[in-house]
């Protein structure tokens, strides 16, 4: 159960258990939860299609997205590297609808102890949302929605993008519901801005996917 470019991430978790508890897929329609801050860490994650987001709800009803996932990532591991069978820190949701593969945690511990290097795989996954963690608490330190906008924007470009012909385009259905809920703003703030934004031929949008014509620019003029 060697981690290789030949046996992937993917493959690995399916093999977990398998035959025995085989892994579990599950399918979730976009906004649905999959799971509660407070709630069991008992499975581990792995999200073969979509996107995930991961926020943080305080006291006082504030919930604040610290991570966006893309496919291949791997969550709800936390109890896992710090050894501390603790409840979820976050509220899980599908920011698109999404497929996951999930597994039982002590079977995840299994196959860690017998493929020393799948530890140091989970880690870099857990590196690369606590940057873009960073990234997200960045953006929603803008106190101009714009500004907070257009960071996100370029989170996207970044985390889902693909080369096109004329610049490059976040490879998600997004709604301006989506988009508000994320940033912390409303669906008609969002419409108007990313109305701007296209008007003054930064973006385009095509059946829910933002085209970034030229993200270097956008980030120059408004972030």
């Amino acid at each position: 159960m060697v981690v290789t470019q030949d046996n992937p991430l993917e493959a690995v978790f399916r093999q977990m258990n398998a035959g025995v508890f085989p892994p579990m897929v599950e399918t979730f329609e976009r906004g649905k939860t999959i799971f509660f801050p407070g709630d069991p860490a008992e499975r581990v994650y792995f999200l073969i299609k979509g996107a995930v987001k991961l926020s943080r709800v305080y006291e006082a009803g504030e919930e604040i997205t610290v991570a966006l996932l893309r496919e291949n990532s791997v969550f709800g591991v936390l109890s896992l590297l710090t050894k501390n069978r603790s409840d979820r820190f976050y509220h899980a949701v599908a920011f698109t609808p999404v497929e996951l593969l999930s597994v039982p945690i002590e079977q995840v511990e299994k196959a860690m102890k017998e493929d020393l290097d799948l530890p140091m795989v989970l880690l870099r996954g857990l590196s690369s949302r606590i940057l873009q963690t960073e990234m997200m608490i960045e953006t929603l330190a803008h106190r101009d929605m714009g500004s907070r906008l257009v960071s996100f924007i370029l989170i996207l470009c970044r985390d889902f993008g693909a080369q096109s012909g004329n610049g490059i385009t976040i490879d998600l259905k997004l709604s301006h519901q989506a988009i508000a809920e994320a940033i912390g703003s409303t669906r008609v703030t969002v419409t108007r801005l990313l109305g701007e934004l296209r008007d003054q031929g930064m973006i385009s949008i095509n059946k829910k996917k933002i085209t970034v014509h030229n993200p270097i620019l956008l980030g120059q003029k408004f972030a």
